[in-house]
């Protein structure tokens, strides 16, 4: 792969440097149009309590996907969902846990002729101490099974890594650690950067493919760069799955507190600390631990729909019936929802996230749609459901384009952009796994833009965010995410800013419209965007992931 970066990308930068520079002056006109107010009210709607925090499948989901689709409607866009409308509709399943009819219970095995160090059952407190989903989507559920260590849970063969190398999971319940196996190497699960083997989503689907009937993600902050209450908050409300995923699915999809881990590696006679450190080595073994989960799940299950709102700027090449190089703008409209009966406040209004890359998405669709140019290929805006509950909506628009995924140029994503002011540092993490990197760099030194690496790639943000689902279907897709570096404040400031979202806001009830926010650095990113997005429908050749990428393959077959 490095040979090829030195021999080839040097002449897709110059033919990229020269390219960008002749950006014609309607785009620019476009660009200029960006109004920072329109995405302010879009915003301040969006996550207005009328709305109920914007889940999937309740009426406040149902309004922000129609107050978007009228939207598109007014700027006249093309519809790009079913039947004529804006509206592609998704077939969900919603299942909440009753936590006070569900019972989680860890029960050592005594020694036989001997006291063992816990002779007793340890009961567990739900959302306290551990978080559980039922993924078989029934109403009740009954487990009985022995507890299995192993490890990170990760099959990774490009690595020669395999934690579930020598042992048998079927029918029992598997104990792993969030995050990646500890690795400094970028080689190596991506040295510091979180890969997405150290994602949750992949701990229990590969837990379900090894025939478990349950998994427990041992939590841990510095690990998962979120504290339990973003678990509690994600997981103790109605999750969402798609209605008709054939994947197999765990019974009991669980989080544990670090402190019920200790507790568990107690009964059976180990140190939770030594057994972590030796499964981030090689020569781990995987084994199944005198520990037993005895476990009563009870959940309420109910069918319905919600949309990905999909608008679409048609492109001259439609109307010549040539195949399309589409560029796709995507955000999510959804969020946590509403606890109702709890006192004081009790909706997730999801401001910032995700009301923002929403109100960015809807003026830059107005934007280009009032601006009379007629791209030599598609643009198309999708607001997608039900982020929030696992990418759902973006993997379904994945597998059920407007377009086929190999006629898409690019994905540009906005998921979460703080209104702080005007950013002097972008983030466009995924760019530089493309052939469109150098187009990016030249676009970003123009916006007087400073391309910072992920700020935490320990925290694994290129997978938790929509264009990882357009990704895995082949489709070139990033997200553009501000740095920490904003004018008229150094970067402690920036810094402080983003460590006080996270920490108090990021998934809580009190991610609200503040009337102070300064959407002026929204409004550059949203240019930003326009300007890469016009480059892609306009390049000579498609866009590929370079050579080696985890995502080229997929590419190749969708070409086919």
């Amino acid at each position: 792969m490095r040979t090829i970066r030195i021999a080839i990308l040097p002449l897709l930068a110059l033919s990229s440097a020269v390219f960008a520079q002749t950006i014609p002056p309607a785009v620019k006109s476009a660009e200029a149009s960006v109004n920072a107010e329109k995405i302010r009210a879009h915003v301040k709607f969006l996550s207005d309590d009328l709305l109920e925090g914007r889940a999937p499948g309740t009426r406040g989901g149902e309004i922000a996907a129609q107050y978007i689709a009228t939207q598109f409607a007014l700027y006249g866009l093309k519809p790009g969902g079913d039947n004529g409308t804006y509206l592609q509709q998704v077939n969900f399943v919603g299942t909440k846990t009753l936590g006070d009819k569900t019972h989680f219970s860890l029960v050592p095995k005594r020694p036989e002729g001997g006291m063992g160090i816990m002779l007793y059952s340890y009961d567990l407190k739900f959302g306290d101490d551990y978080t559980v989903n039922n993924r078989t989507l029934t109403p009740s559920v009954d487990i009985n099974a022995p507890i299995v260590f192993v490890g990170y849970g990760v099959v990774a063969p490009e690595f020669g890594w395999n934690d579930y190398a020598g042992v048998d999971v079927k029918g029992k319940v598997v104990l792993c650690i969030v995050g990646d196996p500890p690795s400094d190497d970028p080689k190596f699960f991506g040295g510091k950067a979180l890969t997405y083997y150290g994602r949750w989503t992949y701990k229990f689907e590969e837990a379900a493919r090894q025939g478990a009937v349950g998994a427990l993600i041992i939590h841990r902050t510095d690990l998962a760069s979120y504290g339990w209450d973003v678990v509690k908050n994600s997981n103790t409300g109605e999750k969402t799955y798609l209605r008709d995923n054939k994947d197999p699915q765990l019974a009991a999809a669980s989080w544990i507190q670090l402190d019920v881990a200790r507790q568990l590696f107690k009964a059976a006679n180990l140190d939770l600390d030594t057994e972590m450190t030796a499964a981030g080595k090689r020569g781990f073994k995987a084994a199944e631990l005198p520990v037993r989960l005895e476990a009563h799940i009870e959940s309420t299950v109910r069918n319905f729909q919600s949309p990905n709102v999909i608008g679409i700027l048609p492109g001259a090449n439609v109307a010549e019936h040539k195949p399309d190089q589409a560029v796709l703008y995507t955000a999510h409209y959804d969020h946590l929802g509403m606890v109702p009966g709890k006192e004081g406040d009790n909706i997730y209004n999801g401001a910032a996230d995700n009301a923002t890359g929403c109100g960015m998405l809807l003026e830059m669709a107005r934007a280009w749609a009032s601006s009379g140019i007629h791209p030599p290929h598609s643009m198309i805006f999708a607001a997608v459901a039900a982020e929030e509950q696992g990418l759902l909506g973006s993997e379904y628009l994945g597998q059920h384009p407007p377009v086929p995924a190999g006629q898409i140029a690019l994905d540009i994503n906005y998921d979460m952009i703080l209104p702080l002011g005007i950013p002097r540092q972008v983030s466009v993490n995924g760019a530089q796994r493309t052939t469109f990197n150098s187009a990016v760099e030249a676009t970003a030194k123009r916006f007087d833009l400073a391309i910072v690496p992920d700020a935490h790639p320990e925290a694994g943000t290129y997978y938790r965010s929509d264009h990882f689902s357009l990704s895995r279907v082949g489709i070139p897709a990033f997200s553009i995410d501000q740095g920490e570096l904003f004018e008229g404040h150094d970067l402690a400031w920036g810094e402080a800013k983003s460590k006080d979202f996270v920490d108090h806001d990021y998934h809580n009830f009190s991610d609200n419209y503040h009337p102070e926010w300064d959407f002026a650095g929204n409004a550059k990113l949203v240019r930003f965007g326009m300007e890469l997005g016009w480059q892609a429908v306009s390049a000579p050749k498609p866009i590929e992931w370079l050579k080696g990428d985890e995502f080229e393959a997929a590419r190749k077959a969708s070409e086919k």
